[in-house]
This record gives C-alpha cells, sequence and structure tokens, in this order.
C-alpha cells in the first residue's frame, strides 16, 4: 500500500517546518520554493546514470551508488569546498559513523548547471528563515539505490538522524521498484508519519534535531529497478569530521 505525501504550499513550508519539523513538497512547489523551471532540474537527472558504486557498504550490500560534494552557502553565495571525505559520528550512524568515507565527486555536469547554485541558495534560504542568516555548511549526495541483488536499502543504517541542522531529501526518480517508503518519526515523541514520494523532484524538508527518519528497502517490480535521490544536509559551524585530540 501506498500513502499519498502531505504536500505544503511552498508559502507555508518555514510555518510547517517550525511547527512539525518536516515539510513535503511537491515538484511544482520546489520549483516555485527555489525559483527555478522544472526543466533546468530534469537536465540533471541523467547524470545518476553513471554514478560509481559505494565501496563502504559493511552490510555486504552492491545496491547502493554515489556521489558527494561539499559546498558552504552564505546569502547569494554558493562555494565548493576542496574535495572532502564523509564522516558521521557512531551516535548518528551506528552502521558507519566513525569511518571516514571519501567518495568521488559530483561531476562538473551537475554543479556547474546554473540550477545548481539557486536549488542551494533556496534552500538554504529557508534554513536561515528558521534560524537566522548564517553561512550553512552543505554536504551533497546523489544516490542510487538498484534491485540488481533483489533487494536496495536506502537507509542501511535503520531510522535516523544526521547530526546536522536541517535535511532535504529529493527525490529524482524510481523506475521498475515497490516499496521505497519515507518514515518520520518524531525523536522525542510518540506520533510518526509514512508514505511514498512517486513524483519526480518532490522533496522531503527535515528538521534534524526534532525527528528521526528512515526510507524501507526496495524490491524490483521485474527484472530490475532503482531509486535515485539528492540528499542535502544543512549544518552550521562547519562541516563533521572527526575530533582531533
Amino acid at each position: 500500500m501506498s500513502f499519498s505525501p502531505p504536500v505544503t504550499p511552498p508559502s507555508e513550508v518555514t510555518a510547517v517546518l517550525r511547527d512539525r519539523g518536516y515539510a513535503v513538497l511537491s515538484r511544482s512547489g520546489l520549483c516555485e520554493l527555489v525559483g527555478t523551471p522544472a526543466a533546468s532540474l530534469d537536465a540533471l537527472s541523467p547524470t545518476w546514470d553513471g554514478l560509481p558504486p559505494d565501496t563502504y557498504l559493511r552490510d555486504g550490500g552492491r545496491y547502493r551508488s554515489r556521489r558527494h560534494s561539499c559546498f558552504v552557502v552564505e546569502g547569494t553565495s554558493v562555494t565548493p569546498v576542496p574535495h572532502r571525505a564523509h564522516w558521521q559520528p557512531v551516535e548518528y550512524n551506528a552502521l558507519h559513523g566513525g569511518l571516514e568515507r571519501w567518495f568521488e565527486p559530483m561531476m562538473p555536469t551537475v554543479v556547474a548547471q546554473p540550477v545548481w547554485p539557486q536549488l542551494l541558495r533556496g534552500l538554504a534560504a529557508c534554513c536561515s528563515a528558521l534560524k537566522g542568516p548564517q553561512p550553512w555548511f552543505v554536504e551533497a549526495h546523489q544516490f542510487r539505490i538498484d534491485t540488481t541483488d533483489g533487494i536496495g536499502r536506502p537507509t542501511p543504517e535503520g531510522a535516523h538522524r544526521d547530526g546536522v541542522d536541517f535535511v532535504a531529501v529529493l527525490l529524482v526518480g524510481r523506475e521498475g521498484i515497490k516499496g521505497g517508503e519515507t518514515r518520520v518519526f518524531e525523536a522525542s515523541g510518540p506520533h510518526g508519519i509514512r508514505f511514498t514520494l512517486t513524483e519526480p523532484w518532490s522533496a522531503l524538508l527535515l528538521d534534524d534535531a526534532r525527528v528521526i527518519h528512515e526510507s524501507t528497502p526496495i524490491q524490483p517490480l521485474a527484472d530490475s529497478g532503482h531509486r535515485d535521490t539528492l540528499v542535502l544536509t544543512f549544518r552550521s559551524k562547519g562541516f563533521q569530521g572527526p575530533e582531533v585530540p
């Protein structure tokens, strides 16, 4: 069974994030929020076909491919930073925490497009609307989860927080699969919600301190399939990294 997402109008995103800790945008809503035509986002989608395998999966799986790059957004300025490892503490990622993971960087065919800084600026503005204008340290992850081995796990670490301020999960597309249900739970309460993102470039925005999230495994409808996402994390006061003794 697939549950429809509770879509929020762009004009109400800040209020809904403040009230619930999460908000869902339709494709048109995301485009309105960040000020870009949908065609510009669609032009990025083919780059998910060339993602290299994720060689760090500790569950032995071969179902995930990805690229990763980092940026600093301050006002209208979007600045790429030198390529760096992705790192999370064990407290936030029991499966892969404490490990410096060096993924291949995102391709210039993505980050050189005008829509890329426009997207980051628009989402960073939402973060600043809630926590005040400041530099935002952004990690960008292109993910493909496939069903080559019969099942793919979008969140092998289970329900989790990311150790940042805000998270944006953008569905780029899904093909030939079932599953991949999104689940969001209060971090300090009993309530939760479940739904399935199916519309390309629809988005889930999360206040990472207030909610826990996960996506359920995917299975093929026929021979094989995949689910593509763009995950953007926004953190104040710098990128996550190993503590220096």
